[in-house]
């Protein structure tokens, strides 16, 4: 840490970005991160503006041999943008959205976040897919594969990954993509940072305008027969329908009526790709159900995708769990109905995406993603603003996953994973796992991109 510190005021001559010591204004904003349970301090905090930038900042970290983190958007769950005593590699700074609507292609820089790109590519009817909240940064969740809205359709992120430009752990920058570096490109497709700082990223983007979309909700009680029809409904239906479903607390804001405030409900988050003509027939098995509250409308996409962001703002404390299913049985059934009725507070929820439809058409062996059989991708997390219920939420959700994870395929989405150990990275990757450390070898043979869900070099 020493060393770093005193590398500052050469480093500070070297980059156009700001570098932030624990002794300068903003540290404390500098190094905070989305999930306020990670409390860590680093020695330096480098705001990179440029790939030169970038580059500098890695070789200061890497000459002072000191940790280092890469910080997209902040969002990742265990905090690994952040590192005690080490470089923050901070990208925001860089964080520009070049679209071309002919090409249907977007470049983007490795500290933007969704928003910003849906905002750009919106402007001429496109998209690709992402998460379901704008405020995520785009390096973390397209490095962990992506999936959100418009996965069924048109794949995971990675799906519509065309090129990636790369600074490697030798600070040497590189083109990964088909053609380029092919080996690194497919490790980029789901393994995380492990590979070296992706400064920006090439998307292929589909027709995407206004979308029928919106929340169907029911009673806690009738958690398990919404989620056994759910998760055999939804994987027999066009791509053109997505669906998640959640467990919840209905939040107290005005798309809720009142009567439904602050109660426990098993909903279901629709969107609908096709000819708005056509969504009242697809969704009329959805309304066969005789939902309790039907909040179903047509928005335009950047709407749907910023729906959440005001419910989970910066700065709230949360704990995760990850797992991927093949389908959802009975048993397993029975246990999200018990722990929908203890939700611990009004923002800590379950997810379970679907990731069929276009995701299982690819090959497991083309990209780092190892699960292209799963059919959904559960999330449990614990959140909530108060520090002091920090133990109670992180039990709920341990508690949760325990009661689930015997019915999983395994492994989970990465970028679903707290700090778990290497058992769960291997499970994670599967049989991807020996081919990413022989990757990781050529391309980072000591590990210097270890603040991660960490690929150990082969060898």
């Amino acid at each position: 840490m020493t060393e770093l510190v005193e590398a500052a005021p050469e480093l500070r001559t070297r980059i156009g970005g700001e570098v932030i010591g624990s002794g300068d204004a903003g540290y404390d904003d500098a190094r905070s991160v989305y999930n306020a349970m990670i409390d860590r301090h680093p020695a330096l905090i480098a705001r990179c503006a440029s790939v030169s930038d970038v580059q500098a900042a890695l070789d200061a970290g890497r000459s002072a041999g000191a940790p280092v983190a890469v910080r997209g958007g902040g969002h990742n769950g265990p905090g690994f943008g952040t590192v005690d005593g080490g470089i923050v590699i901070d990208l925001s700074p860089m964080h520009s959205v070049e679209v071309d609507p002919g090409q249907r292609t977007a470049r983007v820089q490795g500290g933007a976040t969704w928003g910003l790109v849906d905002a750009a590519t919106h402007e001429h009817g496109l998209a690709t897919p992402s998460g379901i909240i704008s405020t995520t940064g785009v390096g973390g969740l397209t490095l962990g594969g992506g999936h959100g809205y418009l996965s069924r359709k048109y794949g995971l992120t990675i799906d519509n990954l065309l090129e990636a430009e790369v600074v490697l752990a030798d600070g040497r920058v590189v083109t990964a993509s088909e053609s380029e570096h092919p080996d690194l490109f497919w490790a980029l497709r789901g393994g995380g940072g492990n590979f070296g700082i992706v400064t920006s990223f090439t998307f292929r983007l589909h027709p995407v305008g206004n979308v029928v979309c919106g929340p169907t909700a029911w009673p806690v009680a009738a958690t398990s027969d919404v989620l056994s029809w759910f998760r055999d409904f939804l994987p027999a239906q066009d791509d053109d329908l997505y669906g998640f479903l959640a467990v919840m607390t209905v939040p107290p804001v005005d798309a809720f009526p009142e009567a439904f405030h602050l109660h426990k409900a098993c909903a279901i988050m629709w969107s609908y790709l096709g000819d708005p003509a056509n969504a009242a027939e697809a969704l009329k098995p959805v309304r066969d159900m005789q939902p309790a509250f039907d909040g179903i409308g047509e928005a335009p996409y950047p709407g749907l995708q910023s729906a959440f962001d005001g419910l989970y703002p910066r700065g709230l404390q949360w704990y995760w769990r990850g797992d991927f299913f093949g389908t959802v049985p009975d048993a397993a059934v029975a246990a999200h109905a018990r722990f929908a009725s203890e939700l611990p507070t009004m923002h800590s929820t379950m997810h379970l995406y679907p990731v069929d439809g276009a995701v299982n058409k690819v090959p497991a062996s083309d990209t780092a993603w190892a699960y292209r059989d799963a059919t959904f991708s559960q999330v449990i997390v614990g959140v909530d603003p108060d520090p002091a219920n920090a133990a109670a939420i992180k039990q709920w959700t341990v508690d949760y996953w325990d009661a689930t994870h015997p019915y999983s395929a395994g492994g989970a989405y990465v970028n679903f994973m707290m700090d778990e150990g290497q058992d769960r990275v291997r499970a994670t990757y599967g049989a991807n796992y020996d081919r990413l450390a022989e990757i990781k070898a050529i391309y980072d043979p000591a590990n210097l991109f270890r603040i991660n869900q960490n690929i150990q070099p082969a060898g």
